[in-house]
């Protein structure tokens, strides 16, 4: 049965919230609460009325078709029918690909993504598309993360009046919520890693070009990919087995298949003993509770074996302001060219045509924030200083940045917290960041692979653990994390669907 899950926003967080006060059983748990038939995903152990009915808490999944479970399987087939969700901005042949945008409504292309081909092929199921933050969270500086036109606000699964961040808001509290095996996020800077962390899954960046970007609405052709969002890092290397690789309609993929493999050889005996890891002590935006979880993260690595070595880091302003250079000029040339291209029958065929619609329906698509960023986009077509600000921003990232502190410190890869716990969703005031927190910009502007793996939680908000690398590193840096998930001695909470309480404290022995 197809299903139409989104709300839109007037209406999506207050029923979401209010939805929330009751915590439903898990089906399972509940024998005959659901409607008949009920069909149950094998990977998952969720029926589709369990899913409908929790999903009214969490708003994470846009549209449905849960008759994908019955379908007749290819066997002996990599994925063998295990289920994903797909982030709304990566093309399904089922779908409008919307980014969230009501101006992309009706974006049928009646084609897939060649990731999602991919997919398909190795035996994935594609359930349906997933919330985020509206084109990927680049419409304006006082945005609130997980919501869109299309989609509503998105609520994290561990607290559901707090933010399940973004852009990848949907992919991330799906997978939190057990809704597929996995999900598919795209990011550019941030948005596969921060919801991953927050929503206390693992979420996997991969370097630029591992993945094929074609038909995925583009922000930044320097920066954007897609990547897994798993329950266990042998997942995230599994779902990147099965998308990976080059492909003729990315340019940027052509050396994919010199670093391609599968991703799961070596992650059940990957050992970190003796292997010099880069820690950056000092990025935990000095808040006390991360840096207790965070040293108990650090332990775990040193009893794996691991030899923990300092790195410094100081953060420099000119590389931000070179990337935000880059990125509005990169979107502005590159939405253009989707838009006008893009086979579906949509009111929208420039950036331009797109302000234009966020203006003439404002009631709908900008009562909690603006579109300033869109706007500074369309002004910013100077391509010399485009190019010599990409020129700043990738040696600052890459080799003055990583490259520098893993060669200056003899180490194998970068460990840092991903990002605080969630804050309070506030479509008023917009997101609420510790800027202070982790180095994801880095690895983003880089371009190299990024992991991140549930370390903790803070009073049941979980936080993760970054693991970073050298470009084309990414079968290292899995078994890195797959190391860790194994000798991780920290509480992994599961998702209460509810709002936010104190942890329970533990009784005196």
């Amino acid at each position: 049965m197809k299903t139409t899950f989104g709300l839109l926003a007037a209406t999506a967080l207050l029923s979401a919230t209010a939805a929330a006060q009751d915590v439903v059983p898990r089906a399972d748990a509940t024998p005959g609460t659901l409607r008949e038939p009920v069909v149950v995903d094998p990977w998952t152990g969720r029926s589709e009325g369990d899913i409908r009915h929790l999903d009214q808490r969490l708003n994470s999944i846009i549209v449905a078709d849960f008759s994908a479970l019955e379908a007749p399987q290819v066997p002996d087939t990599l994925l063998d029918g295990r289920t994903v969700l797909l982030k709304d901005n990566i093309e399904a042949r089922e779908w409008p690909t919307t980014a969230g945008s009501l101006a992309l409504a009706n974006n049928a292309t009646g084609r897939d993504a060649p990731l999602v081909a991919n997919l398909r092929r190795n035996g994935g199921v594609v359930l349906g598309k997933t919330n985020l933050s509206e084109w990927a969270n680049f419409r304006s500086t006082n945005s609130t993360s997980g919501w869109s036109g299309v989609g509503g606000q998105t609520l994290n699964p561990h607290a559901t009046d707090r933010n399940a961040c973004g852009s990848s808001s949907g992919s991330g509290a799906a997978v939190a919520a057990g809704f597929a095996w996995a999900a598919i996020g795209t990011e550019t800077d941030g948005s596969i890693t921060c919801p991953a962390s927050v929503n206390g899954v693992v979420g996997f960046k991969p370097t630029v070009g591992m993945v094929s970007r074609a038909r995925v609405l583009p922000l930044s052709e320097s920066q954007d990919t897609a990547g897994p969002m798993t329950r266990s890092v042998p997942d995230a290397a599994l779902l990147l087995t099965a998308i990976a690789g080059s492909d003729p309609l990315d340019p940027a993929t052509v050396q994919a298949d010199q670093y391609y493999g599968d991703f799961t050889v070596g992650l059940a005996d990957a050992s970190l003993e003796g292997v010099r890891v880069g820690v950056v002590r000092n990025r935990y935006g000095g808040f006390e509770p991360l840096r207790v979880v965070w040293e108990q993260a650090l332990e775990d690595l040193r009893a794996a074996g691991a030899e923990l070595v300092d790195v410094e880091f100081t953060p420099n302003g000119e590389m931000g302001e070179a990337e935000y250079t880059v990125l509005l000029h990169e979107f502005q040339r590159d939405i253009d060219t989707y838009l006008k291209d893009s086979p579906a029958d949509i009111p929208v065929r420039s950036l331009e045509d797109l302000i234009a619609f966020n203006e003439a329906n404002a009631d709908r698509e900008m009562r909690w924030f603006g579109q300033e960023i869109l706007e500074a986009a369309l002004e910013t077509t100077d391509t010399e200083a485009y190019e010599e600000a990409l020129a700043t921003s990738r040696r600052l990232a890459r080799e003055e940045g990583i490259d520098a502190m893993l060669a200056a410190n003899d180490v194998a890869f970068l460990v840092v917290p991903t990002r605080g716990p969630a804050w309070n969703v506030d479509l008023v005031l917009g997101d609420h960041f510790n800027g202070g927190i982790g180095i994801g910009s880095l690895a983003a502007i880089a371009g190299y692979p990024h992991l991140t793996v549930p370390m903790g939680h803070i009073e049941g908000l979980p936080v993760g653990l970054s693991f970073i690398g050298r470009q084309w590193d990414d079968h290292a840096i899995l078994k890195a994390g797959a190391a860790y998930e194994r000798a991780r001695s920290a509480e992994i909470p599961e998702p209460r669907f509810a709002p936010w309480q104190p942890w329970p404290v533990a009784a005196e022995q």
